[in-house]
Parts: structure tokens; C-alpha cells; sequence
């Protein structure tokens, strides 16, 4: 065997492993539509308190529970959306969605944001209500740094950019909506582009 055909073996091999610890099927288009869907329900929540509100959240009051639906809904609709989108893109790829990697993908991400939301719960249960933006942030930022090594793409730089934007919400929480709007809306559409326009340019190039 050659030098040549060693290397290239030694190439294939690396990218069987590759592929087979990596999840390749998430879609850019899934981040550019959970921003729009966030933005859309930050325009609803932002609207409630216009009219039924005093410029913060009470628990137990009527704006905390349309707000909690809010929230509910823009995380089902981003979560059907990605999986929908992951699913087409799976097909496209000749990739199962429901893989070693995606669990091992799911596992990683979950256990911060998990941990994440329960904490907050237990800061809102306990009438602590200024960090709750920011809080958000930084648990999402370090889910997607911990998944980030099981799938392709730059997640953790985003990561990074919603755990810094948390941390300067915590600064300046008086801002935390517009911190919120900021990092789950813009952030997500801008890197969901990137990483479409970054699909469309290799799929042209292939």
C-alpha cells in the first residue's frame, strides 16, 4: 500500500468517527425561526403589560400566567420546528434523527437547561424576580457550550454570546427584556443565517 492510499484510508476512518460522534442534521433555517418566534412572543409579552400590567411580573398574577403561556408556546413551536427541519435534513444526509449522537446531543444540552429552569423556579417561588432574564441566558448559553462537542457548526460561539449577554443583564437588570428580545431574537436569527447561507454555499460547492 502506498503512502498515498495509507493517508487516504487513515482520512475515511477519521471521518467514519467523525460522523458517527457527531450530529450533522441541525438546520440553520430551525435558528432563524425560533428567533422569529421568540421576537413575535416578546412583542406579545411586551403588549400584555402595556395593558394589564405594572412593569414587572407578580406570581400568581394574571400577566405571569399569560406570560408562562407565552414562553411555553414560543419553546413548542421551536422545538416541533427543529425537529421537523432536523428530520428533512436527516433524509437529506441519509442520516437517522434518533442516533447515538443525537441522544448523546439531547443529553448534553438538556442537563444545564434542565437544571436551569428549575433554578429559576425556585428564585420565582421565592419572589426573586430581577434576574430571571438574565438567569435564562446564561443556563441556554452553557447548554449549547456543552452540546456543542457532539454536533458540527459554531453553537458554542453563540453559547458564549448568550452567556456573555447574561452576565451583563445581571449588570443591568432593569434591562432584562430587552436583553432577552435581544439574545433569543436577534442572536438566534443572525446565527441561524450564517449557518443556512454556510449550508447553501457547501451544497452549491459539493
Amino acid at each position: 500500500m502506498s503512502t498515498e492510499e495509507y493517508l487516504k484510508d487513515i482520512t475515511e476512518i477519521k471521518d467514519m468517527m467523525n460522523k458517527s460522534s457527531r450530529f450533522f442534521s441541525l438546520s440553520g433555517l430551525s435558528g432563524i425561526m425560533a428567533g422569529i418566534y421568540a421576537l413575535i412572543g416578546a412583542a406579545v409579552a411586551f403588549y400584555l403589560d402595556s395593558i394589564i400590567g405594572r412593569g414587572y411580573l407578580i406570581l400568581n398574577s394574571k400577566l405571569f400566567y399569560y406570560v408562562l403561556i407565552d414562553l411555553v408556546i414560543i419553546a413548542l413551536l421551536s422545538i416541533v420546528t427543529a425537529i421537523i427541519l432536523s428530520v428533512r435534513k436527516a433524509k437529506k444526509n441519509n442520516e437517522t434523527l434518533w442516533n447515538s449522537a443525537s441522544k448523546r446531543l439531547l443529553t448534553a444540552f438538556l442537563i444545564p437547561l434542565i437544571t436551569g429552569g428549575i433554578y429559576i423556579i425556585i428564585k420565582i417561588s421565592s419572589h426573586h424576580y430581577g434576574l430571571t432574564g438574565s438567569l435564562m441566558l446564561i443556563f441556554y448559553g452553557l447548554a449549547l457550550v456543552n452540546a456543542s462537542k457532539y454536533t458540527i457548526g459554531n453553537v458554542k460561539y453563540l453559547g458564549y454570546i448568550e452567556i456573555a449577554l447574561g452576565l451583563a443583564c445581571a449588570i443591568y437588570p432593569g434591562y432584562g427584556f430587552w436583553f432577552w428580545v435581544f439574545g433569543f431574537g436577534v442572536m438566534h436569527i443572525i446565527y441561524g443565517s450564517l449557518i443556512y447561507f454556510n449550508e447553501n454555499s457547501n451544497s452549491k460547492s459539493a
